[in-house]
């Protein structure tokens, strides 16, 4: 009798193991699955909407995305969440993650509505397009494109992205919380923006729609030495 429970104990217990093995669903270990702990919050496809704080992965230059990926694993970039998930990958897998965006070609969402005051737009307009050079500050449009959509290979689009990532990430850049490779262009200018030059530029840029791709050069030279850029340039793993 003993036996006979035990036989069918283990028969019931092959049979379970033998439903649920038929039952789990195959996952095929692909980087479109694997960036999955990326899209939780930058959206499906890295298409984040336009309302978020997430920014945009998709159609980014690869090198861009590249370095800001080491940025996070490296400490240049100061984001918890961001730093723990990075922190075991090897460069080599940060190039691939970084590509497989790169390569997304989707459509941008619309802008998000104009908020800020007819004097505060136009005062974003005119930095974004002219800067402004009592203080030292040259235009967007002479790093990021005259569309302001980036250039290949490492430096980004500025529309297409949330007034709230803006604003956040010009002003860790002027506080210090944010830094890229030295010399760190980005926080050289941003430290001669006001607080409020800084809202005006991310009200101005956010209400713009995103059309395009990224520029493949620049019609002048960079009117600062760049470091991220610098390495961007031909570096790979």
């Amino acid at each position: 009798m003993r036996i006979t429970i035990t036989l069918l104990t283990a028969g019931y217990a092959w049979l379970l193991a033998t439903t649920a093995a038929q039952a789990a669903p195959r996952v095929e270990d692909t980087i479109a699955q694997r960036v999955q702990a990326c899209t939780g919050c930058h959206g499906a496809q890295g298409r984040a909407a336009s309302d978020g704080y997430y920014p945009r992965l998709a159609g980014k230059p690869v090198e861009y995305l590249y370095h800001q990926l080491l940025g996070f694993r490296d400490g240049r970039r100061q984001y918890a969440l961001m730093a723990n998930l990075l922190a075991p990958l090897s460069d080599a897998y940060l190039h691939e993650i970084a590509s497989y965006f790169s390569n997304l070609d989707i459509p941008y969402p619309p802008p998000q509505p104009a908020a800020g005051s007819a004097e505060q737009l136009a005062r974003g307009e005119a930095l974004v397009t002219k800067g402004d050079p009592s203080l030292k500050i040259p235009a967007c449009v002479q790093c990021h494109g005259a569309a302001l959509m980036g250039v290949a290979p490492a430096i980004p689009a500025l529309l297409g992205l949330p007034r709230d990532y803006l604003n956040g990430q010009l002003g860790a850049w002027r506080t210090g919380n944010r830094h890229a490779m030295t010399p760190d262009c980005m926080g050289q200018i941003a430290q001669r923006l006001a607080p409020d030059d800084i809202s005006a530029v991310s009200q101005w840029l956010a209400a713009r729609p995103a059309e395009g791709h990224a520029a493949e050069s620049l019609p002048e030279p960079l009117p600062l030495s760049c470091g991220g850029v610098t390495a961007a340039v031909g570096a790979k793993p």
